[in-house]
């Protein structure tokens, strides 16, 4: 069955508030490989102009992943999540993420579209400040493959 179009502009309520400590940003650099002391050294992220050690850019997936959930359990969508793959992923960031943030996340549905039997569910997490101020954006896309 295909994904209602109506969906499209469904925005969630914000998530609870994630705080970013500096143990969990050194680990995610570990984890991808990098080696950047801005990730791990306030002094070192001090020197090239930030306030506290940044996240790596793709550290927003662990608030944005969590918070695109609440689709996934919307009934309303009535997405067979078995038949889910990922098809893209991409961030714009407005500054880069901090220790010591205090984010909220809100999710919404950009665009619902099939093609060739495949249902192709795309959304928005909007990462900001419990304060307002925006931090960056991640969209997604899913795809739910067709049975045919």
């Amino acid at each position: 069955m295909a994904l209602d179009r109506a969906l499209v502009g469904r925005s969630y309520p914000p998530s609870a508030v994630y705080e970013v400590g500096r143990a969990k940003l050194a680990e995610f650099a570990t984890a991808i490989g990098s080696e950047d002391p801005v990730h791990r050294d306030p002094e070192a992220a001090r020197a090239a102009g930030y306030p506290d050690v940044i996240a790596p850019p793709t550290f927003a997936i662990v608030l944005t992943l969590e918070a695109a959930n609440v689709v996934l359990t919307d009934p309303e969508v009535e997405l067979d999540y078995s038949r889910v793959v990922h098809g893209e992923q991409r961030f714009t960031h407005h500054r880069p993420i901090r220790a010591g943030d205090r984010l909220v996340a809100t999710t919404t549905i950009d665009a619902v579209r099939s093609i060739a039997g495949n249902d192709l569910l795309t959304t928005r997490v909007d990462v900001a400040t419990e304060d307002g101020e925006a931090v960056c954006s991640a969209t997604s896309m899913l795809v739910a493959r067709g049975t045919a």
